[in-house]
């Protein structure tokens, strides 16, 4: 195809970026120097096939180049465009849509300050205040030019609030997380003062030093006891038992295992696991994929972030028998962006795996081969949603699609696909190494197994928690040391920004699938934020409209058009400026509601009224008695 580029060339150090994903240009046709190739380096093979092949490296090379210059340049974009064959303008489309990247010049240093809610529970407005004081609003160069500052949605880190994710470019880029922190640490490192020694020592679990709380780990059994980068750490504590197993038993009857155990998605929609690996396999069309969703984005949420960073080899062990199991030959596994901890040691976890004969060709001499390629994201919620992250793999917009055709279907690259997220894959070894009856025999019948719920908020001992299925939130609230310094509690944001809240007279809800339905409610992606009676719930309501106000990939007018209405209205509610009274802003408020439960392509829009409309009529914020 023509490609109609601008005059803009791109520095020796972005063609050296691009590079370092492509490999070095074969033609002239890929922006190779025309003086230093021969005849040979004028030929085009492959044609339109194999761009569109290749289109899938587009966010990896706008990722390389945004990791050595800290911006995409318009001559870098032109490269891009050439070494790929993908219109400058879908690039730029591309470019322009995930918050890590930049098309605008940007200092090599950036701090991106998270101000979303346990963060703002735990003093971010003051630390942003504070930032302003020492550099100057967001985006302001500081430090000499070098560095700058940006505000953040959730990081991930809610356990350990405020945080802050700090990316700096150059030939040996670095990203990193720090939390908690203050203005002090955040401009001391924009500065160049060193960050590792701010990093304090973290007991990734606080369950585990209550007393018989190791006990009732079962997908957390590992974590804080194995050495993260040690595949013979994993083994010797029953790492890879469960793929020996599987290989034993055969794809079939590693289904009805799974089916058997009757386990559901454990990233909000509650899909059984088992129907979705079946349905795969039955497909007749190859290849196949598997995918471990581990863009892990909603608020309040950091479970994955936990097992990837502190048990990775079971992500890749989990994933590998989901291959088998469904006829997969490939798998991919699409990290957070803001998790680079994660990334780097899910890399060298299935760098050993692959060097230890438990990834690659006929593996363990059974003659299943199979592979996984990480992808990082570059900063984009809706990149959660399962068909926008195969776009973004594909190295299109992190836009959804429409559904019907379903990824079991039609996913990757429009082929049968299998997409679970971490903590739901992760199940998979548990069910292998107990049995479906001994796993489903725990929790409830309708919700088996155990669960991880992320506390934070004005907890005392915020963190990870695994419980069984069914447990009261009271009880749940209990073992983190219930609300900090002993004071009432206001509410419960359950499930995250796009789950509910829950008041004080609701801490008996059982927290299993069909009790939080039966109760209006959802367990979401396992958030379980406290707020007591310091904290002012407008305030929180406002950022979670906010949230969504951003994070909408604006394809469809129900979600762009009603995220935006939505906070306009709560924001005149809590001016007390309405347009003409509270009761008609409220019903203004359920209309842009309906549509968007009813219109919205995805379930960021459908979602988007859930948190504030609880908050409104359960809480009664914005009534004047709600803050």
């Amino acid at each position: 195809m023509d490609l109609h580029l601008t005059d803009a060339r791109p520095t020796p150090e972005e063609r050296e970026a691009v590079a370092s994903v492509l490999g070095p240009p074969e033609s002239a046709w890929e922006g190779a120097d025309r003086s230093r190739i021969g005849l040979e380096g004028h030929v085009a093979r492959g044609g339109l096939r194999r761009a569109e092949e290749r289109r899938t490296l587009l966010l990896p090379a706008l990722l390389a180049l945004q990791d050595r210059v800290g911006w995409i340049s318009e001559g870098a974009l032109n490269h891009v465009c050439e070494r790929l064959g993908v219109p400058p303008a879908e690039a730029y489309g591309v470019a322009s849509f995930y918050a890590l990247l930049a098309t605008e010049p940007r200092p090599a240093r950036v701090a991106h300050v998270c101000d979303d809610l346990a963060c703002r529970v735990a003093g971010a407005e003051a630390l942003c205040r504070d930032l302003e004081g020492r550099l100057g609003p967001p985006g302001t160069p500081a430090a000499d030019g070098g560095a700058t500052w940006f505000r953040s949605p959730c990081l991930g880190r809610c356990d350990r609030a405020p945080a802050v994710f700090f990316q700096q470019a150059g030939p040996e880029p670095h990203a990193w997380s720090l939390a908690p922190t203050t203005a002090e640490q955040v401009a001391g490192v924009l500065a160049g003062e060193p960050w590792d020694r701010l990093a304090p020592p973290q007991a990734p679990l606080p369950q585990a030093e209550l007393p018989g709380g190791r006990e009732a780990f079962r997908l957390l059994r590992r974590v804080g006891v194995v050495d993260p980068g040690s595949i013979d750490d994993y083994r010797a504590h029953g790492g890879y038992e469960a793929l020996r197993a599987a290989l034993e038993l055969g794809p079939e009857a590693v289904i009805r295992e799974v089916k058997d155990a009757r386990v559901l998605g454990r990233g909000g929609a509650a899909f059984p696991m088992g129907v979705k690996w079946e349905a795969v396999a039955r497909q007749p069309v190859r290849p196949k994929y598997v995918v471990c969703n581990a863009d892990e984005s909603e608020p309040g949420t950091f479970k994955d972030r936990v097992l990837m960073e502190e048990d990775p080899f079971a992500v890749v062990e989990a994933l590998t028998i989901a291959g088998y199991a469904t006829g997969a030959e490939r798998g991919y596994v699409y990290v957070r962006g803001e998790y680079p901890l994660a990334f780097r040691r899910l890399g060298r976890a299935v760098q050993e795996a692959r060097a230890r004969g438990f990834l690659g060709r006929d593996i363990l001499g059974r003659g299943f081969s199979f592979e996984i390629e990480l992808r990082r994201g570059a900063g984009a919620y809706i990149c959660g949603e399962e068909t926008a992250l195969f776009n973004s793999i594909e190295g299109r917009r992190g836009e959804p699609r429409n559904k019907p055709p379903f990824p079991v279907t039609h996913g990757l690259f429009g082929r049968p696909t299998a997409i679970n997220n971490v903590e739901t894959l992760v199940n998979v070894l548990e069910i292998l190494r107990v049995g479906a009856e001994a796993y489903a025999a725990t929790g409830t019948p309708g919700s088996t197994g155990t669960r991880l719920f992320c506390l934070s908020g004005c907890v005392e001992r915020p963190g990870l928690y695994e419980v069984e299925m069914g447990v009261a939130l009271r009880e749940l609230l209990d073992l983190a040391g219930g609300v900090r310094g002993g004071r009432p509690l206001r509410a419960v944001l359950l499930g995250g920004a796009a789950g509910t809240f829950l008041g004080p007279d609701e801490l008996d809800l059982r927290l299993s699938f069909e009790d939080a339905r039966a109760a209006g409610a959802s367990l979401g992606s396992g958030v379980v934020m406290a707020f007591d009676d310091t904290v002012d719930l407008r305030d929180v309501v406002l950022r979670i409209a906010a949230f969504f106000r951003d994070e909408s990939c604006g394809q469809c007018v129900p979600c762009r058009v009603g995220t935006v209405r939505q906070e306009e209205a709560l924001a005149r509610l809590a001016r007390g400026r309405p347009i003409g009274s509270r009761e008609r802003e409220l019903a203004l408020l359920a209309d842009v509601w309906r549509v968007m439960k009813d219109a919205s392509i995805c379930g960021l829009g459908q979602l988007a009224p859930l948190a504030v409309e609880s908050a409104i009529s359960k809480l009664g914020v914005f009534d004047g008695e709600g803050a």
